[in-house]
């Protein structure tokens, strides 16, 4: 799929273990190096790469030699992470795709929570359970997944490395508390029976992981990737957990928007400014990031009138709760197939 899209978009693909220019700190500022260590002076290539802004802080950086590889950079964190640089056309196409996934994904929600159901009722505190609980909690809370890398760092946690100490039972009600991304307090209570009693069994398991499964006489942790392997065995599909966050953002903020009648240009655009703040604040993420990156650009169209005739078309606001979807979510899948059919080479 992602080659097919490199194609697509006129870019290559590379990693940063091809032949590419390393940077040197020289002086006030930096020299280049080709894959032969020899100092580049070509403007033109010096040009782009410094368009690229690679922080000044980055170590151990690798430079893309190819202006169209969709990889346009790799390096080294003050606190040693490694991040990544992007071409502006791979990162265009892939926010693309990933909105696009969400009419798939909600066509599959029903049946995913259904298994999530019957794999939370087993007897045994197994990998399925666990992992079937933290996409329960996923779907119910849209706290990020988590991520190894960030604890070592100090910096947060996520659903898959929370400690036992972040987490408090009571009854049928857990309690959470930690440190997320940027230093944001995650703060989430969750009122489900099964959710508490599964907790509950896993903080009895040697260790400080909160979420453990049992494998014979051995405790093992739940990881990132058992979550997002679970989820595309279930769906068939390439969904990650951080598509849940996609759906439930897009979800929020076109709940919010559908059921207002807005005056006028400046009401709708204060309108669309409330609804990203609303899902941005369950995601504990900024409005700019949940706007770019979470809410599906069409339920944020700048004219209210084309918003409107989706909703009008799509039968949205005649939707109900069913089973295992609500109202706002069974909408939200009309208005995207709306959407996705008006799109060229639509559905």
């Amino acid at each position: 799929m992602a080659d097919q899209g490199l194609v697509a978009d006129g870019l290559n693909h590379s990693c940063d273990t091809d032949r590419g220019i390393r940077r040197r700190r020289h002086g006030k500022g930096f020299s280049y190096l080709d894959h032969d260590a020899q100092r580049i002076t070509d403007p033109e290539v010096l040009a782009r790469v410094r368009a690229l802004v690679v922080p000044p802080a980055w170590t151990d950086v690798w430079i893309c030699a190819d202006p169209a590889g969709h990889l346009q950079a790799t390096g080294r964190d003050v606190k040693g992470r490694k991040q990544y640089l992007y071409h502006p056309r791979w990162r265009t196409f892939r926010d693309g795709v990933k909105f696009d996934d969400l009419v798939a994904f909600g066509e599959g929600l029903a049946d995913l929570r259904k298994r999530v159901d019957a794999d939370m009722r087993s007897s045994r505190l197994g990998l399925d359970r666990v992992v079937a609980t933290v996409v329960r909690l996923l779907d119910e809370t849209l706290v990020r997944v988590g991520n190894d890398e960030y604890v070592r760092s100090g910096e947060s946690y996520g659903l898959t490395t929370l400690r036992t100490r972040h987490a408090t039972v009571t009854g049928s009600e857990v309690h959470f508390r930690f440190p997320g991304k940027s230093g944001v307090t995650n703060d989430v209570t969750v009122q489900d029976r099964r959710v508490a009693a599964i907790v509950r069994r896993c903080r009895e398991l040697p260790g400080q992981r909160l979420l453990q499964y049992a494998d014979g006489d051995d405790t093992r942790s739940v990881g990132s990737r058992d979550v997002n392997e679970y989820l595309a065995r279930v769906t068939g599909a390439d969904h990650t957990a951080k598509t849940f966050r996609t759906w439930g953002a897009s979800t929020i903020a076109f709940a919010h928007l559908r059921r207002l009648e807005p005056a006028d240009a400046r009401e709708h655009d204060a309108q669309r400014v409330e609804a990203v703040r609303i899902a941005a604040e369950r995601l504990h993420n900024t409005p700019a990031v949940c706007r770019k990156s979470y809410v599906h650009p069409a339920i944020l169209a700048d004219d209210r009138a084309d918003l409107d005739r989706l909703i009008d078309r799509s039968g949205a606001n005649g939707s109900r709760t069913s089973t295992w979807m609500d109202a706002d979510e069974r909408a939200l899948l009309k208005f995207l197939r709306a959407v996705a059919e008006e799109a060229p080479g639509g559905r």
